[in-house]
């Protein structure tokens, strides 16, 4: 198991301080550890509590009239992003209803939007700076774009960060002071990126200032990405910048809530059509691109030199001193970030054209960008080592601070996305119309046949058409990465798959939440092994030229980035894509598309305002309850909700143990009126042909009851005399943190055991059972009583393991989820996937269903 910050226990309580430590545990920097302070920055006593609410506050609700005015704001704004005449005739409408007396909550959008507007915390400064050209002048011989003039709209970044510190929401998810935490082996554990190495290194850097003794260190987590609002309007695209601190833990940043904000919106420089490919304009690009970033920044500075006192969500004041931190970025955006040209490493001095292998690569440096550029023409940097000349990146104006070093990895970009579905998929395909030719369409549809026969599980998407669609996303790509192997092997070489299932190993060992040593030496082994398969694709001519593709070499730079920012999936490009949703596709829309921009950061900012007001009163335990309990229901608080959200609430509350499983069965049991009459575990058993149901019941709850203690004679075990019920399904909510899961780790997913789901066919899922906890993996396993493990090791081309079904004497068998291993014949064109089970007579385990498999 492996642990987070947020979980340990302390080094040490005393005793021999030179012992070795037991368990888990985790040390805190010695010199930049979030002291607190008071408001004047003069150190608290350890124990000194954090200062309390004014409870004489009267009017707890301000400048909201009462929590029905706040709340049905926020319903209005943020959940239903109502149109300001929509809003005006919503009112209209409530008051002309009885019994109002002609006064609605709010007299119209404008009474509404002041109201958000007034609330107090959240306020950020919106500023704007112009930029153009040193060339530019009347002349006609100047192109368009040397003559325009960029705009770049921006917040205050320092108040927002300050504004995400302070969040009372991030109480328990924030961490004040970086630390090395180790596991249960004594092996160090990366998580947030306050456990990484990067971090470590920076408090050591400024410790040498004694002023900066007890501060707080504040990493900046920067992300910028285009995006298109509407294809609609002439000017479509905007280049959004976010903005995020590097203490709130990785869960908050995935929740997509205030964790990550909009900072302001970049330039895109344009010309006419004439000029699109000129070589002097594509290099111009970046000049505004790093001269905003500097600006933005520019005041900055002294925060990142001396400590300014901020409030933290805890209620205490620290000392906080900021540094710019990791960028989350695709490739394309590495490159302009980089200053370098478009084929080269951004991290390293590689060789474009071999940038696997070169014998001579470093990790890249501002100095050595101006080394080249004062050594050489401006022509031989470009040409011979990939650097764009006469500009540095905007981080070479900040201290502690290398771009090539912060560039973030891009799971979804550079894996998902890069190397899976735009190389790896596209090269098995070229293999198949090479090798096959006019075979190769009924070969694919095959393969499509294979992939839409998967039986369906919680997680994975079902292909009923297989993957020929016209448009992928990011989504698509991760679904077919789980089902894809099987269905490809006979058709390629062992090769092709060992490559690919090396591959899928690698992929599925970056998107862990946390990971220690050993992962990273399975990680390092996955990559050796994919590096030395895949060069069957150079062999069979699909990329004869050799692979050197930034996309696919980016996967080397992983195991340093791990040690440096923690684990990469709270840095991933996919947190910033999932932003611009809410952050500026809606708030464009409910603008009126005039200067548009200014609008799209105060809808942010109200949003801001009216989270940060929520979080604050719950806190403050002014939103613990409903406004109206419904009527009939008095006694259940918990009425409007669902089982499973209930369970979820329980398992994730901060205050409280951390709950590691719950399961809640479905409402109702079986209807089948043969089962549904059973009165006891006799009778039900004899039903389903298991008379033993009884005895197996009893060692069970001893089992229960007497952990670690061998089962006696069953007469000493407990009888369970009460009637008995069978359900077809159950919802199980775990401790298991992914990307996939709650903020605090919690993840939850529904199993069937269904002859019949939603009115379709059946639905019947893999269950796995402890067969030997001493064992490792899927050998101390047993899928689920009825099938068994073929050989003692997992195949050794796809890296599965492979089950047949076990049949008793009278024949009969349960169906599971599995995936079939489908032999050398075309499938059937009418074979159901609800039918591949009962039709295959083995199968692939498959372990890359979701994460919690494959761990």
């Amino acid at each position: 198991m492996l642990y987070t910050s947020t979980i340990l226990p302390t080094k040490h309580d005393g005793g021999d301080e030179n012992a070795e430590p037991q368990g888990a545990y985790y040390i805190k920097h010695p010199v930049l550890d979030g002291t607190p302070v008071d408001s004047s920055g003069d150190d608290l006593p350890e124990s000194a509590p954090a200062p309390q609410p004014n409870p004489q506050n009267k009017r707890p609700w301000h400048p909201f009239e009462s929590q029905a005015h706040f709340e049905l704001a926020d319903f209005i704004f943020c959940q239903n992003e109502m149109p300001g005449a929509q809003i005006d005739e919503l009112m209209h409408i409530w008051a002309s209803m009885p019994g109002h007396a002609g006064t609605p909550p709010f007299s119209n959008h404008e009474h509404l939007f002041s109201s958000i507007d007034a609330i107090s915390e959240g306020d950020v400064p919106c500023t704007s700076l112009s930029m153009e050209s040193a060339e530019a002048d009347t002349s006609s011989v100047i192109p368009s774009w040397k003559k325009a003039t960029y705009e770049v709209v921006f917040h205050d970044p320092q108040i927002l960060l300050d504004h995400q510190i302070s969040n009372p929401g991030f109480k328990n998810h924030i961490d004040y002071s970086l630390q090395l935490v180790f596991g249960d082996r004594g092996q160090c554990v990366w998580s947030d990126l306050m456990t990484g190495n990067w971090a470590w290194a920076q408090c050591n850097e400024l410790s040498n200032d004694p002023d900066n003794h007890g501060a707080m260190f504040v990493p900046i987590i920067l992300g910028s990405d285009k995006t298109t609002v509407s294809v609609a309007t002439g000017n479509n695209e905007y280049y959004p910048l976010y903005i995020s601190t590097g203490n709130v833990h990785n869960g908050m940043r995935h929740a997509h809530g205030e964790a990550v904000s909009l900072l302001g919106f970049l330039s895109i420089p344009k010309t006419d059509q004439e000029f699109e490919s000129d070589p002097e304009f594509c290099t111009s690009r970046r000049h505004p691109f790093h001269t905003s970033l500097e600006a933005i920044f520019h005041a900055m500075h002294p925060a990142m030199e001396k400590p300014q006192i901020v409030k933290g969500a805890d209620g205490h004041y620290c000392r906080a001193i900021y540094a710019l931190g990791p960028y989350i970025a695709d490739y394309p955006e590495q490159a302009l970030l980089a200053c370098i040209v478009q084929g080269w490493c951004p991290k390293c001095t590689a060789h474009h054209a071999n940038l696997d292998n070169d014998p001579n690569a470093i990790l890249h440096n501002h100095e050595y960008s101006q080394l080249l550029m004062d050594s050489f023409a401006s022509h031989v940097p470009w040409q011979k080592y990939g650097i764009v000349d006469d500009i540095l990146p905007f981080t070479a104006s900040f201290p502690c601070a290398n771009i090539h070093k912060l560039i973030a990895p891009d799971i979804l970009h550079q894996i998902i996305k890069g190397t899976f579905k735009d190389h790896l998929v596209s090269w098995v395909e070229a293999y198949l119309k090479k090798h096959y030719k006019s075979d190769f369409e009924a070969v694919l549809a095959d393969i499509d046949q294979c992939i839409a026969a998967t039986p369906p599980f919680p997680g994975p998407r079902h292909f009923s058409q297989g993957h020929g669609f016209k448009q992928w996303t990011g989504n698509d790509s991760k679904a077919l990465m789980k089902v894809y192997l099987p269905a490809i092997v006979g058709y390629v070489p062992d090769q092709m798959v060992q490559a690919l299932s090396a591959f899928m190993d690698f992929c599925y060992i970056v998107t862990q939440s946390s990971l220690d040593e050993a992962d990273l030496d399975a990680l390092d082994k996955a990559l050796q092994c994919f590096e030395s398969e895949h060069s069957i694709f150079e062999r069979e001519g699909i990329y004869s030229d050799g692979i050197s593709i930034p996309w696919i070499h980016a996967l080397q730079h992983y195991h340093e980035a791990i040690e440096l920012f923690g684990a990469p999936n709270g840095l991933s490009t996919s947190i910033v894509e999932s932003k611009h949703i809410h952050a500026v596709k809606k708030p464009y829309q409910q603008s009126n598309k005039n200067e548009e921009l200014a609008q799209v950061l105060l809808v942010n900012q109200w949003q801001d305002k009216l989270a940060w007001f929520q979080a604050e009163h719950f806190a403050e335990g002014l939103l613990n309850k409903p406004i109206v309990i419904p009527e009939g229901n008095a006694k259940d608080k918990n009425v409007s909700k669902s089982h499973d959200d209930i369970h979820l609430q329980e398992a994730e509350d901060d205050d409280s143990e951390r709950i590691d499983a719950v399961v809640e069965l479905a409402h109702r049991p079986l209807r089948d009126l043969r089962l549904f009459e059973t009165q006891n575990l006799s009778e039900m058993g004899q039903s389903v042909g298991h008379a033993e149901l009884p005895d197996l019941v009893s060692m069970f709850l001893f089992q229960q009851r007497n952990p670690g203690i061998d089962i006696p004679d069953i007469s000493e075990c407990p009888r369970v005399v009460d009637p008995g019920y069978s359900f077809h399904s159950a919802v199980a909510i775990f401790h298991a943190p992914s990307e996939l899961s709650g903020a605090n780790g919690m993840h939850h997913q529904c199993i069937h055991a269904c002859p019949s789901w939603r009115n379709g066919p059946p639905c019947y899922d893999c269950v796995f059972v402890e067969k030997d906890p001493t064992l490792p993996g899927f050998q101390g396993l047993f899928v689920a009583q009825w099938f068994t493990p073929v050989g003692d090791e997992p195949c050794e081309n796809t890296g599965m393991w492979k089950v047949e079904h076990e049949y008793d004497e009278s024949g009969d068998h349960l169906v599971t989820h599995l995936m079939g291993i489908y032999g050398d014949e075309y499938l059937p064109h009418d074979l159901k996937y609800s039918d591949s089970l009962s039709d295959f007579g083995s199968f692939y385990v498959n372990k890359y269903s979701d994460y919690h498999a494959f761990n």
